[in-house]
């Protein structure tokens, strides 16, 4: 009957032990969970808009490519800006001054003669060469305003390219450019002049 006794009280003295360490080590396990859980750090995705880059380009040219973080194209679009920019300039001042030539030797006023100071030939200017010189600043004007014009077309084109740049990278701004890019080859049925056969397909995974 004692050796009963003893067994009994051994028995909930195990069933005691085996609760202590069930709720110590589950409470423990809990609480470590909830230090790693409290120590995660969330990464943001960062928001980039393709409005904001359009705008931005739209409103000065290269703020768009700042703003998607494109800094190597900035010498592209000011120096493209730059260049563009000379030329206007330099066609502009050709045409003005052939278009004042131009009026000068059609007047009959001796005191203006600005087509004297084009650096061309003094014999131009006789009754039987005059025709022909006049023709040719003629066409010298035209071709310089033309010129000015194409320029100016160019420049605005340029800058619609400019607009247009920022907002596609700002579109491919979060796109995935890893090496994860596999080819799977797969036998599928086909089709073709409702004939049926077998081919394969190809799928492409990025």
């Amino acid at each position: 009957m004692l050796r009963k006794k003893n067994i009994l009280t051994l028995s909930r003295s195990a069933i005691w032990l085996l609760l202590i360490l069930f709720f110590g080590t589950g409470f423990s396990a809990f609480s470590q969970k909830t230090e790693v859980d409290s120590i995660k750090i969330k990464k943001e995705v960062v928001v980039h808009s393709p409005r904001k880059a359009t705008i931005y380009s739209a409103v000065l040219p290269g703020l768009g490519q700042i703003y998607n973080r494109k800094y190597w194209k900035l010498p592209i679009v000011y120096g493209g800006f730059v260049t563009l920019g000379y030329f206007i300039n330099f066609n502009n001042e050709l045409y003005v001054k052939y278009k004042q030539a131009y009026s000068d030797i059609l007047d009959t006023d001796p005191n203006t003669n600005s087509f004297k100071d084009l650096g061309v030939n003094p014999s131009l200017y006789e009754s039987d060469k005059i025709t022909q010189f006049t023709e040719r600043l003629r066409i010298a004007k035209d071709g310089s305003r033309r010129n000015r014009d194409l320029v100016v077309i160019f420049t605005a084109a340029f800058y619609a390219l400019n607009i247009i740049d920022a907002s596609v990278d700002a579109n491919f701004f979060n796109f995935d450019m890893g090496d994860d890019l596999t080819i799977n080859w797969v036998p599928g049925p086909v089709i073709c002049m409702d004939q049926k056969g077998i081919g394969f397909h190809c799928k492409i995974t990025f």
